[in-house]
């Protein structure tokens, strides 16, 4: 072959299960970013329960954003362990197909879950890789840029003090911030009444009382 001579391209089977094993080595390292995680989150729990201890309100409040981080991130990757199952699913579907068409056919499943799999850090560079390559396998289109997330800072802030207090609340045993809000079993009472107990039912109208009297007598005759 000559310095500058193409390598024959792959047969589609073997490109497939190439990147089925590919993927099933990145959920092994989510796997283990997962359990590193789960460690150092259970370190700064201790510490928090030790600031909580000493009366140290600001360090405990601190920690219990790193908490707040950790299962946000936590959440993030077992989203992405999802994704990468469905490309996997995906891939022997079209082991399936390759038998009966003879050729990988495009998939939207695909392209979507590589778009989501692209934004993780831990394996951002192996999916862009494998991106590549399946969409000179014809499997899925170029993507195009990432999009940021259309929440504003400002409600993604309040969203992260809301966990925080119930993080607070939870890991301090109540001494410091708020518990989650109750799921209330009463409805709401309408404005401008006031709620009523079973002996404090308004009664009918006289005038109401006598007119069911009336009808009661009609129907008895």
């Amino acid at each position: 072959m000559g310095l500058f001579s193409k390598s024959p391209s792959k047969n589609p089977k073997d490109q497939v299960n190439e990147w089925c094993s590919k993927i099933r080595k990145e959920g092994y390292v989510l796997d283990r970013q997962i359990r590193t995680i789960q460690r150092e989150e259970e370190k700064v729990k201790r510490s928090m329960k030790d600031a909580a201890k000493r009366g140290d309100k600001d360090v405990c409040r601190v920690l219990a954003r790193e908490v707040v981080q950790a299962r946000r991130t936590i959440g993030r990757i077992y989203t992405s362990k999802a994704h990468l199952n469905s490309v996997q699913s995906q891939m022997k579907g079209q082991l399936a197909t390759l038998r009966v068409a003879g050729s990988l056919q495009q998939s939207t499943e695909v392209m979507k879950a590589m778009q989501e799999l692209v934004k993780l850090p831990e394996i951002s560079k192996t999916m862009q890789e494998l991106s590549r390559e399946m969409c000179k396998a014809g499997i899925m289109e170029e993507m195009l840029e990432d999009t940021l997330d259309t929440m504003e800072p400002e409600e993604m802030e309040e969203e992260v003090q809301a966990e925080v207090d119930k993080v607070l609340f939870e890991i301090t045993a109540g001494q410091l911030g708020e518990a989650p809000e109750m799921v209330k079993d009463a409805l709401p009472t309408p404005a401008g009444a006031t709620a009523l107990g079973p002996e404090e039912e308004e009664e009918p109208p006289e005038e109401d009382m006598e007119e069911m009297r009336t009808r009661l007598e009609a129907l008895r005759s």
